[in-house]
C-alpha cells in the first residue's frame, strides 16, 4: 500500500488514464448511499401501503432529490480531481457523514414533512464539497470554473436553509425554484470554462450506483415475503410475486448493462472533454440518471408493496389491487422510458428497435387490470429482451451499428 500524502495540488486528472477505476474511499461512499436509499424505498412502501399518496407523489422525489444530488457532486469531482491526499480523505468523510444525516431525517420528512434533518445533513455535505472546490488548482480556467463553483453550492445552500422558514404553502415552490438553481449551478460555472471528467470512470460509477438501487429492489421484497409467511400469507401468491419480482430486477439490470456506456461517453470525449458535444452529453446522461436510480429505487418499493398487499391486517385492506399493481408499474415504466431515452433509440422509429420499448410500456399498464400482475410484468421484461436477441438488436448492439 503506498504511503499517505498529507498533501498534494489538487490539479485535474488525466482524463486518458487506463485502467480507472472505483477507489476503496468511493465505494465507501457507496455503502452510505445504500443506507440512504434504503431509508428512501422503505418510506416510500409505507406511504404507498398507507395510501398516503400525496407524500408518496412528492416526498419521494424531494428526499431522493438531495441523495442523488449529493452523490453526483461527489462523483463528477472525484473523476475530475480525486488526488487521495489526506485533506481530500477527511472532506470526502464530512460528505459521507452528511449522507447518514440525510438518511436519518428520511422519515420525519416522509411523516411528518419535516426537512430539517435531511436539510442539515445535506448541507454537512456542502461543506464537505465546497471545501475541494476551493483547494483546486491548475490553469486559471480550471479555478475559476472551481470558484464558480464553490460560490454557486455556498448561496443555493442559503436557499435551503432559509427554505426551512418559510410558510408551509411555500415550500413546493421554493423547492422546485431551488432544485433549478441547483442544476443550473454546473452549467454556469462551466460557461468558458471546463471541468475534466473519465468516461470509464464516470460510467463505472454509474454502474455501481445502478447496483446499489436494484440491490435494494430485491432487498425490500424479501423482507416483505418474509413478513408475509410469518402472517400466513397464502404461499402460491408469495412464489409467484417473488418470481416476478426476480424477473423484473434480473430484467432491469440486463437493460441497463447492456449498453456499453464506457464506449458512448468515450466517443462524446474524443481528444477534448472540452467540447460542447462532450458537455452537453455530461450534462443530460449524468442527470436524466435521476429518473433511472429513482425509478430503480422505487420499484424495490413497489414489489414490497405488492408484497404486502397480501397481508390480510386492517390498517393494510384499503389498498386497492390496482393500486397495488400501478405502484410497481409506473417506476418500471419510468425506467423502460429511461433506458429508451439514454440508449438513444427514440429517433429510431422506423425500425423496430425504436418503438418496442414504448410499446412495452404501454403493456405493463394495461396488465395492472389482470391477476397476478407481478409475474406478468416480470415475464413481459423478459419477451423484451428475448426479442432484442432473437432480432439482433439487443441494448448490447450500439445503435449506431444497428
Amino acid at each position: 500500500m503506498p504511503p499517505i500524502v498529507w498533501r498534494r495540488p489538487l490539479r485535474p486528472r488525466d482524463v486518458h488514464q487506463a485502467h480507472r477505476a472505483s477507489t476503496p474511499l468511493e465505494l465507501l461512499v457507496d455503502l452510505a448511499f445504500v443506507v440512504g436509499v434504503a431509508q428512501v424505498a422503505a418510506s416510500q412502501h409505507h406511504a404507498l401501503i398507507e395510501r398516503h399518496f400525496a407524500t408518496a407523489i412528492t416526498a419521494f422525489p424531494m428526499v431522493f432529490f438531495a441523495i442523488w444530488w449529493a452523490w453526483m457532486n461527489f462523483t463528477w469531482f472525484a473523476s475530475a480531481y480525486d488526488n487521495d491526499d489526506v485533506p481530500y480523505r477527511i472532506a470526502t468523510l464530512v460528505q459521507i457523514a452528511g449522507v447518514l444525516v440525510i438518511a436519518a431525517g428520511v422519515p420525519r420528512a416522509f411523516d411528518h414533512k419535516d426537512f430539517a434533518v435531511v436539510t442539515v445533513g445535506y448541507g454537512i455535505t456542502r461543506v464537505g464539497l465546497i471545501s475541494q472546490w476551493l483547494r483546486v488548482d491548475g490553469r486559471p480556467v480550471e479555478r475559476t470554473a472551481a470558484r464558480r463553483y464553490a460560490a454557486g453550492l455556498a448561496i443555493v445552500q442559503a436557499g435551503w436553509f432559509a427554505l426551512l422558514l418559510a410558510p408551509g404553502n411555500a415550500k413546493v415552490a421554493g423547492f422546485v425554484v431551488l432544485v433549478a438553481a441547483e442544476l443550473a449551478v454546473p452549467g454556469l460555472a462551466e460557461r468558458g470554462a471546463s471541468t475534466s471528467w473519465h468516461p470509464g470512470h464516470i460510467a463505472e460509477r454509474y454502474q455501481l450506483f445502478t447496483l446499489i438501487v436494484l440491490g435494494e429492489s430485491m432487498l425490500a421484497p424479501t423482507i416483505a415475503i418474509q413478513d408475509g409467511l410469518d402472517h400466513g400469507s397464502p404461499i402460491v401468491d408469495l412464489v409467484l410475486i417473488g418470481a416476478g419480482g426476480l424477473l423484473i430486477v434480473f430484467s432491469m439490470w440486463w437493460l441497463y448493462f447492456d449498453h456499453d456506456a464506457e464506449a458512448m461517453l468515450a466517443r462524446a470525449i474524443g481528444e477534448d472533454d472540452t467540447t460542447a458535444r462532450a458537455k452537453r452529453l455530461a450534462f443530460t446522461w449524468g442527470y436524466g440518471h435521476f429518473f433511472v436510480f429513482g425509478a430503480a429505487a422505487a420499484v424495490g418499493a413497489g414489489l414490497a408493496v405488492a408484497v404486502e398487499h397480501l397481508v390480510a391486517t386492517t390498517e393494510h385492506e384499503s389498498l386497492s389491487d390496482l393500486g397495488a399493481a400501478l405502484g410497481l408499474a409506473v417506476p418500471i415504466v419510468v425506467f423502460l422510458v429511461c433506458m429508451w431515452v439514454l440508449h438513444g433509440k427514440v429517433g429510431a422509429w422506423r425500425r423496430p428497435q425504436g418503438w418496442v420499448m414504448p410499446v412495452t410500456a404501454i403493456l405493463l399498464i394495461a396488465e395492472c387490470w389482470l391477476p397476478q400482475p407481478v409475474l406478468w410484468f416480470g415475464l413481459t421484461l423478459v419477451a423484451l429482451i428475448t426479442v432484442g436477441i432473437a432480432a439482433g438488436w439487443s441494448s448490447a448492439v450500439d445503435p449506431a451499428e444497428s
